[in-house]
């Protein structure tokens, strides 16, 4: 695993290590590609705190978007499950911690 691979791997846990994240990505797994005012009122949260959501999720490349509009020509910003697969054993681990760089290490006393 290189370095990239641990960050990556970072980054993917922290984003869903929270109830209102793993809810969307739920959601969108189960829905396909859904807009964010249908997705907002589906898990009766705010459209501003799902943004905020989604953004989190997307930097993590665990969502993805796509701006389109409809045919009244309103423009609609749908968002879907990306596809991914976290594997977390004892070596995965082992392996990702040992690619992270300098930052993240920790001195010895």
């Amino acid at each position: 695993m290189n370095e990239a691979q641990g960050e990556r791997l970072l980054e993917m846990l922290a984003a869903l290590a929270n109830p209102h994240r793993l809810r969307i990505v739920a959601a969108l797994h189960e829905g396909g590609r859904v807009y964010v005012s249908q997705l907002a009122r589906e898990l009766g949260i705010s459209r501003p705190l799902l943004h905020l959501h989604l953004k989190k999720l997307q930097e993590a490349g665990l969502v993805t978007s796509r701006h389109e509009l409809s045919a009244d020509g309103k423009a609609l910003n749908f968002f879907e499950a990306a596809a991914f697969d976290i594997a977390l054993t004892p070596a995965s681990i082992a392996s990702a911690a040992q690619s992270l760089n300098a930052s993240h290490k920790t001195s010895k006393p």
